[in-house]
């Protein structure tokens, strides 16, 4: 133990004891330590943040349609969604063709937490009331992977909501410390593959019968 009157001593004749080494190093690296998780959290986005989330895309056709949030009203809308598309378009999504979903099924598709599940839905003006024509999400399934997929009606079917699903999705992933996307889609589904190999993704495959698993790993 440092005596205090050596202690002043060492002060004053610029001496560091070691406690202060000690003591300063530890506050040092807690310091370093608070900035880093500061600098995380202002990185990553903020739940509230993205349950508020809104952009405007315009089609190949001219149109524009808004991509947002899920919503918790938006039941009504996704059900009417289901309703107007194909039969072939519901298999490709949920490998048969479902147009009803228990309790717990539609409970799991609308409780968004914008952290380990994120969705975003698709709404175009259509006959003059805003529509859902659309949506993808991704479930996070391990830390820093999340699967991804989407649905869209068809009459808004190849004018590019696709690729815009897959890059604000990808922007949220990443932004929220992702690394990859996986996906499971049908080996006959090419315009889903094509969304995927478009996205600017490290993309690899790997076909099992009529389904092909699909790994994009951010750049």
């Amino acid at each position: 133990m440092t005596r205090p009157h050596l202690l002043r001593r060492k002060v004053a004749l610029g001496v560091e004891p070691r406690c202060f080494k000690s003591r300063f190093g530890q506050y040092l690296s807690l310091a370093r330590s608070l900035v880093a998780v500061y600098a995380r959290l202002e990185a990553t986005p903020n739940m509230m943040d993205l349950a508020n989330y809104s952009a405007t895309e315009t089609l190949r056709d001219g149109r524009t349609v808004e991509i947002r949030a899920q919503r918790s009203e938006d039941r009504e809308g996704m059900h009417a969604a289901i309703a107007r598309s194909s039969s072939g378009s519901l298999y490709r999504r949920f490998f048969s063709v479902r147009r009803e979903f228990s309790e717990k099924e539609t409970d799991y598709f609308l409780d968004i937490d914008f952290v380990n599940h994120v969705a975003l839905v698709v709404v175009a003006n259509d006959a003059g009331q805003p529509t859902i024509v659309g949506g993808g999400r991704y479930v996070v399934v391990q830390p820093g992977q999340a699967e991804v997929a989407f649905a869209i009606i068809d009459a808004y079917q190849g004018q590019g909501i696709g690729s815009a699903l897959m890059r604000h999705l990808a922007t949220l992933g990443r932004e929220a410390g992702l690394h990859e996307f996986i996906a499971e889609v049908l080996s006959q589904n090419a315009p889903m593959l094509n969304v995927f190999e478009r996205s600017g993704l490290a993309m690899s495959t790997e076909r099992d019968g009529t389904v092909t698993h699909v790994t994009l790993g951010f750049a």
